[in-house]
């Protein structure tokens, strides 16, 4: 270990700021382009090396007080010491960067990006960890817990729940999510205000009177029940039995919702269009011709993105327009590099559904390719 002044050039994904010393990368949290810091090396690679924040000697003008007492010290948050403008701005450039060096793409349409209303106190949910008495979140870079009586970046009714959890004589060692509210849901966003722009974003970027959706990883039907006056027919799947079963309990005979494997149910869906039906595994989904010439597909993986066999199956499936709903950039940008082969990318744009936080939400508007690349 070892001691140096950096100056930090960029921030990359994930929140570190990035140095060089003697041509190699340097990662440094907490701190921010331009400025220039006191680090002490902690681990060094072949081609990068990961340092401690010792002290800022030239501050930056984005730099604020963070709001947060255990900031630096819990792994949730990346960006309290940034300005809320600045951070938007951070996140805009990690988007394009992961498109240009990952996805090739270097001219990609994107848009200015959508921010939250609330920069603090807009999670409806958190999970924490109780362990030997101590109940709060991982420190950063580590497993060990630290105790943590109330989260910045949760909502009042949150923080409400973590009081009384607390408070119990006896908190057994385990994980516990906390809601705002009791009921007991399958997947949501944890922001609502962001996770609204993000329905109303998808929604207007697909055309009216289309003929089929097939919404993958759709989860209890967020996008798709939006989008139910826009198609003739609705096709859901999700892994997820219970959020199948919270989809269908007010379906309309339009909609269809499969408990099944994604990429089990596009490749089948890829095959059967040439026939003019629509077979998963229920049953075969009859659909006109006139349907299937006008397939809206939605993606909304995991962070994982896009397996390699659900990346074939949506070129096979060929979709007229394709929704990709990416929490990661990128595993986002190399799947986009792939698709790229069958689609043309008309809008890329970035929303900030985890202010404060290194996370990242993007969706990507494309469009079958009318003839072939030359």
């Amino acid at each position: 270990m070892r001691l140096v002044d950096l100056r930090i050039e960029d921030v990359a994904f994930g929140g570190k700021g990035v140095a060089r010393e003697q041509g190699k990368a340097v990662f440094v949290p907490y701190s921010i382009e331009g400025e220039i810091v006191s680090a002490e090396i902690m681990r060094e690679k072949k081609q990068f090396a990961e340092a401690d924040l010792i002290e800022v000697k030239q501050l930056s003008p984005d730099r604020v007080e963070p709001e947060c007492p255990y900031f630096g010290r819990c792994g949730g948050c990346a960006y309290q010491h940034i300005n809320y403008e600045h951070q938007l701005a951070i996140k805009w450039r990690q988007v394009r960067d992961a498109l240009q060096r990952i996805g090739k793409l270097k001219d990609a349409p994107i848009r200015p990006i959508i921010p939250s209303p609330k920069q603090y106190a807009y999670r409806n949910r958190i999970t924490v960890h109780a362990q030997d008495g101590v109940t709060g979140f991982f420190r950063r870079d580590s497993h060990r817990l630290i105790d943590i009586e109330r989260c910045s970046i949760s909502s009042d009714e949150v923080n409400r729940a973590l009081a009384e959890l607390r408070a119990q004589p006896y908190v057994s060692d385990g994980h516990y999510t906390l809601r705002a509210g009791s009921e007991v849901r399958v997947f949501a966003q944890t922001n609502d205000e962001v996770a609204n722009a993000l329905r109303d974003l998808v929604v207007d970027l697909v055309p009216s009177n289309q003929g089929v959706l097939i919404d993958a990883y759709c989860g209890a039907g967020f996008f798709a029940k939006a989008l139910l006056d826009k198609f003739e027919r609705v096709i859901g799947i999700d892994w997820d039995k219970f959020a199948i079963d919270a989809a269908r309990e007010n379906a309309t005979a339009k909609e269809t919702y499969i408990a099944g494997d994604v990429e089990t149910e596009l490749g089948r869906a890829a095959q059967q269009t040439r026939k003019g039906d629509l077979q998963f595994a229920p049953a075969v989904i009859p659909t006109s011709r006139d349907s299937l010439k006008s397939v809206t597909l939605i993606v909304d993986p995991p962070a994982t993105g896009l397996s390699e066999n659900v990346r074939k199956a949506v070129i096979d499936l060929a979709p007229e327009i394709l929704i990709y709903v990416s929490c990661n950039p990128p595993t986002l940008a190399r799947d986009l590099r792939e698709l790229q082969e069958k689609f043309t990318i008309d809008s890329v744009t970035p929303l900030d559904m985890f202010p404060q936080t290194a996370e990242i939400e993007v969706a990507v508007q494309l469009s079958q390719r009318s003839t072939p690349e030359s």
